[in-house]
């Protein structure tokens, strides 16, 4: 008599804020793949990260007509990091999936996702091969982030990587192990290591609703990610300063000389505000770099909890 085999558990994680709009269009898509997907079982972990709407009250009308649907809402607004730590943390699955409420990342390629896992892979992860639909300043400063951090880094970010992934509880835990505060999944993803299968697909753009996501934040997020993998900017902060004591060492040694050969004096006070300023501004520059760095210090010194929790499907 053939035994029959485990069926998986396979966690779809959501981030949601405000998206009232969306999880009713993401909740049609992904229970379609889910029956398709015959010899797997799922969890539906929304996170719902302080949202003002109506997603909390949305997430309990689902959870009271499909007991596979869990939620997590925070007393506030955390973050999306954080609330893919909470879903990591909490999920139960032998897999996870991270993904959007918006339908930007495809649950349609779920099935091939899971399908490399038999092949071996640990970690299948997804990639846009073009933002058409973006603004093209946004696509402009993305592609600028991925050469600039790819130089700074000794790990690899991989341009138009998406949080959109099927991870092995394997991968779930080396993750998790990781403790640190100040948090940058897309970094930490590749920091694990694990063979990575990669998926690419052409940018979708939100099913509804407006992209969270400014301008401001995106580049407050970089700059996050840059600071959290590197240590080079502390670096050219120093070379920085020791190429203008040269500058102005050998500018002084200058002025002296023209002074005693041609007894011409000195002269151009607004060049020279014009420099002080230039100087300053690059002093500024660098003390901002030493500044991020020490932030972070900080911030992990306290100890403070990643997120909140104010009610899940269990705790009311």
């Amino acid at each position: 008599m053939k035994m029959v085999k485990d069926m998986k558990l396979i966690s779809i994680i959501v981030p949601c804020y405000n998206e009232e709009e969306t999880i009713p269009y993401f909740y049609e898509e992904i229970t379609k793949v889910a029956k398709q997907m015959k010899d797997c079982k799922f969890e539906y972990l929304f996170i719902d990260d302080g949202s003002k709407d109506k997603t909390l009250s949305i997430l309990k009308e689902y959870r009271k007509i499909d007991k596979d649907v869990r939620y997590i809402s925070f007393s506030r607004n955390f973050g999306k990091e954080a609330a893919i730590y909470a879903g990591l943390e909490n999920a139960k699955g032998d897999f996870v999936a991270l993904m959007d409420a918006d339908l930007q990342d495809p649950p349609s390629l779920l099935p091939k996702m899971y399908a490399y896992t038999q092949e071996g892979y640990e970690n299948i992860a997804t990639r846009r091969v073009s933002r058409k639909g973006e603004p093209p300043i946004r696509s402009f400063f993305a592609r600028l982030f991925y050469k600039i951090i790819n130089r700074l880094s000794k790990v690899e970010m991989v341009d138009g990587a998406r949080d959109y992934r099927l991870m092995s509880r394997k991968v779930v835990n080396a993750i998790l192990s990781l403790q640190e505060y100040n948090r940058y999944s897309k970094g930490l993803f590749s920091f694990v290591g694990f063979e990575t299968k990669w998926i690419e697909y052409k940018n979708i753009n939100r099913v509804a609703g407006e992209t969270k996501w400014s301008f401001w934040r995106l580049l407050i997020y970089a700059v996050d990610g840059i600071t959290a993998f590197s240590t080079v900017p502390l670096v050219l902060s120093a070379i920085l300063g020791i190429l203008f004591c040269l500058i102005s060492f050998i500018a002084i040694l200058i002025i002296i000389i023209k002074t005693i050969v041609y007894g011409d004096p000195v002269g151009g006070w607004p060049s020279m505000v014009c420099i002080l300023f230039f100087v300053s501004g690059v002093q500024l520059f660098c003390l901002g770099i030493i500044g991020q760095y020490l932030s972070k210090t900080y911030l992990e010194t306290k100890h403070r909890p990643i997120y909140l929790i104010k009610e899940t499907e269990e705790i009311k």
